[in-house]
């Protein structure tokens, strides 16, 4: 599990190009496995990397405003012929 969660977080690192590795290594031979986890993903939350990732994740490329408009205009339709449907009972 913690093999997964590092592979996780170096994957997206290497994605969506941040160079802020989080690492963290054990305390001693005798810490649990949970506790790492916890502290990797504090560490993760902190450092902010996840945010960045998802971030990227949801840029869209910035579109005209004509295409806006008529993707607008189509929304409305559909919309406007949802609500017909509805109203006959279809």
């Amino acid at each position: 599990m913690t093999r997964f969660i590092i592979f996780v977080a170096y994957y997206m690192s290497l994605c969506y190009n941040t160079l802020n590795m989080v690492q963290v290594t054990r305390k001693d031979e005798r810490e649990a496995n949970e506790n790492i986890i916890r502290r990797f993903n504090r560490k993760v939350l902190q450092s902010g990397v996840l945010a960045e990732a998802k971030t990227a994740m949801r840029f869209a490329k910035p579109i005209s405003k004509p295409e806006r408009r008529k993707k607008a205009i189509i929304r409305k339709a559909r919309k406007a012929e949802k609500l017909d449907k509805t109203r006959l009972g279809l």
